[in-house]
């Protein structure tokens, strides 16, 4: 658990990376910093009155509030000296100062893509986002991803269906579940996953508090995969920070007449990799494709389902002519199928028409 006086003095507003490091170097610890007379402070570059003022305002007893309220909630205040603070974050520009994560902490420091899209996606946009995010899971690549609606979500479920690991990272703090109806995915990652926010407990969000985190988002991976995206995208801030931190991103190919494919196919006009199947983005990470065809479907498929799987074609198919195919009953084939498409394998068209989702993938 990070030092009050160093949370309290983390929470100044206004005191980024820079000016905490010049006070740092200055006073040689955050409690001596808070001690600090405002002339002594404003002698420090950097820090002018405004800063300050807001410093002498700060106490360590607010930084043991905010660690208590922290504990409270199951979750730990991480300090850039902790270990368990993800290195990449420490590299990015703007890093943070104080994170708060809650879950499995040590998916922080594994191998991660970051995938992110449109709220409002189309069902190839869910399929797509499905497709890499369970087939990244479980080859162990952690899948980070920002708790939204649409694409956000869809790829946090998708890597837990999968039994890989996921990180959410949130414009809020811990406590306040943004928005209200990710209520079962907020517990479900804060299970099996991990949570990280730079908020503290029970702070709301605020208009900025999104594009700050998603520079978060894309700085916890080496890539960052966009699925869907319109003209003008929170996805594409994320990409954005991905490219000002150096890191690949890649996109989603979609038709050209589709609003929420105009993002990424610009992206890959404008030099992004175009993310083709889970090859593209697996080679980046130094993964054979022979190691993708090995893990491509779940393992814990029943033999119905199986037998379904392997019989249905990426080309569209009624149920009835599936059925006999396999010489099964409509009812028993249909029931296989909707299974299975909850779990993001097959997709259904208008009048009981299904087809293997992923097609070439």
């Amino acid at each position: 658990m990070a030092d009050p006086a160093y949370v309290a003095l983390a929470l100044v507003p206004g005191i980024g990376r820079a000016r905490l490091e010049g006070l740092l170097a200055a006073f040689g610890n955050a409690e001596t910093v808070l001690a600090a007379s405002q002339r002594d402070l404003m002698a420090v570059p950097g820090i002018g009155r405004a800063p300050a003022t807001a410093i002498r305002g700060a106490d360590a007893a607010a930084g043991e509030r905010v660690l208590e309220r922290t504990a409270a909630v199951g979750g730990t205040a991480l300090a850039p000296t902790d270990a368990r603070f993800p290195s990449l974050l420490k590299l990015i520009p703007d890093a943070p100062v104080l994170l708060f994560a809650l879950g499995n902490v040590e998916l922080l420091e594994r191998p991660a893509v970051a995938i992110v899209g449109s709220r409002s996606h189309t069902r190839y946009g869910a399929e797509a986002c499905r497709h890499f995010a369970g087939g990244l899971g479980r080859v162990g690549l952690v899948v980070v991803s920002g708790m939204a609606r649409g694409i956000d979500a869809q790829a946090h479920v998708a890597a837990l269906d999968a039994g890989g690991g996921t990180v959410g990272v949130l414009g809020n703090g811990f406590g306040v579940v943004y928005p209200a109806a990710n209520r079962a995915l907020y517990d479900r990652v804060a299970a099996h996953g991990c949570l990280l926010t730079e908020h503290s407990p029970g702070e709301r969000p605020n208009a900025g508090s999104f594009p700050r985190r998603n520079r978060l988002i894309s700085g916890l991976a080496r890539v960052t995969l966009v699925v869907e995206a319109r003209a003008k995208s929170g996805a594409l801030i994320t990409a954005d920070c991905a490219l000002a931190q150096g890191r690949e991103v890649q996109a989603v190919p979609g038709p050209i007449t589709s609003p929420v494919s105009q993002g990424c196919n610009r992206l890959i006009q404008l030099g992004a990799k175009p993310a083709l199947g889970l090859r593209d983005v697996l080679e980046e990470y130094g993964m054979a494709p022979t190691e993708v065809d090995a893990v491509s479907l779940p393992t814990d498929l029943s033999a119905e389902e199986t037998l379904v799987l392997s019989r249905l074609t990426p080309d569209p198919e009624p149920v009835d002519d599936l059925g006999r195919r396999l010489s099964l009953g409509a009812a028993e084939v249909l029931a296989v199928l909707t299974s299975l498409e909850i779990r993001g394998l097959v997709s259904q068209e208008p009048g009981k028409i299904f087809r293997r989702a992923g097609g070439g993938w």
